[in-house]
């Protein structure tokens, strides 16, 4: 199976963090999916360390790839599609970069992998 995975995610996800659930962890460690981030979520992270928010070792721009490269994590580009895509979806969600990741899961048709409710109110699939 193809799955996005939401910012949250992955780095709770790469870090085995407590917060995960037993059925991520599974979807996770499944060699037979596909596992996706969105270069959404690459910006958003780089947002967050800019404002303190987010601590990362290495810095990003070696963090990334390494942890793409070791959990076999395919980028997700952002197209025209995508963008455009966000202007149709209703505002059940007001944050930027998780408009984008919906908008991507809807375009792409992948369910994404997250513990925010709020994206129940799209046409996705939410895994958890």
């Amino acid at each position: 199976m193809k799955i996005l995975l939401d910012t949250h995610a992955f780095l709770w996800l790469i870090a085995d963090a407590p917060e995960l659930s037993k059925k991520a962890k599974k979807i996770f460690l499944d060699e037979e999916n596909d596992l996706f981030l969105s270069l959404a979520s690459i910006w958003e992270m780089a947002i967050k360390l800019s404002l303190g928010k987010l601590k990362l070792k290495p810095p990003i721009e070696k963090f990334i790839p390494k942890q793409l490269q070791e959990n076999s994590i395919l980028q997700l580009e952002i197209n025209f599609r995508h963008v455009v895509g966000v202007a149709s979806l209703p505002f059940h969600h007001r944050d930027p970069f998780d408009r984008l990741i919906i908008s991507q899961a809807i375009q792409e048709n992948l369910p994404i992998l997250s513990n925010d409710v709020a994206f129940d109110a799209y046409d996705i699939q939410r895994l958890w």
